[in-house]
């Protein structure tokens, strides 16, 4: 039996919030070495992650892999009304942040020096739950699937960024509900291990 969205969403968002500080460290430790020794890593040169908050993964220790190794740093920022999109950023660790409305801190940069979605290489997003066909639960806001929606699209020939869920290995559930407007997932990785999922539309990596 499927899970209730909101319910799961509720009760996986609380078990998040209560990992202990020592855990949380040594999950994103372990998340991040996962990623730097894995097969997507060698080829992407433009990474996107996002601010952890609500006790979502901390993706810094992969952010810091990727500085060590020369690659460019990016996250989102919200641009337009609602229903908003996300455009990249460029981050560096001493790089001044703003707060968006959800008060979420974003790299004060100018426009001007944003990426598009379709121009990022690997994006590490954040979840609520994953499942074995690569479907995604997020927060309900819908910004990635909204800004990654072209990946859905057969006939897109463009650049087809990596979309890499990170979380912990008790967000993995065996099956979750997949609207038409959900973007997979191509992998996933947790603390535990590194999951690569087959589907992907036409032109994938």
């Amino acid at each position: 039996m499927i899970p209730d969205s909101q319910l799961l969403r509720q009760s996986l968002r609380a078990r998040r919030r209560s990992v202990p500080d020592t855990e949380r460290q040594a999950a994103a430790q372990a998340v991040a070495g996962r990623v730097a020794n894995g097969p997507l890593w060698d080829a992407a040169r433009r990474i996107a992650a996002y601010w952890a908050c609500d006790g979502e993964l901390d993706p810094m220790p992969l952010l810091e892999r990727a500085w060590a190794a020369d690659k460019q740093v990016y996250l989102p920022v919200l641009v337009g009304s609602p229903p908003s999109l996300l455009q990249f950023a460029p981050f560096q660790a001493d790089r001044p942040l703003r707060r968006n409305r959800f008060n979420i801190p974003e790299p004060d940069a100018p426009p001007a020096e944003w990426l598009p979605p379709a121009a990022l290489d690997m994006v590490a997003t954040p979840l609520v739950a994953f499942d074995a066909t690569g479907t995604r639960l997020g927060m309900g806001g819908g910004f990635y699937d909204r800004s990654f929606a072209f990946l859905r699209d057969l006939h897109y020939q463009g650049c087809r960024p990596c979309l890499l869920g990170l979380g912990y290995e008790f967000q993995r559930q065996a099956e979750l509900s997949r609207q038409p407007w959900d973007v997979p997932l191509e992998a996933a990785v947790t603390e535990t291990a590194l999951y690569r999922f087959a589907e992907r539309g036409e032109g994938g990596r």
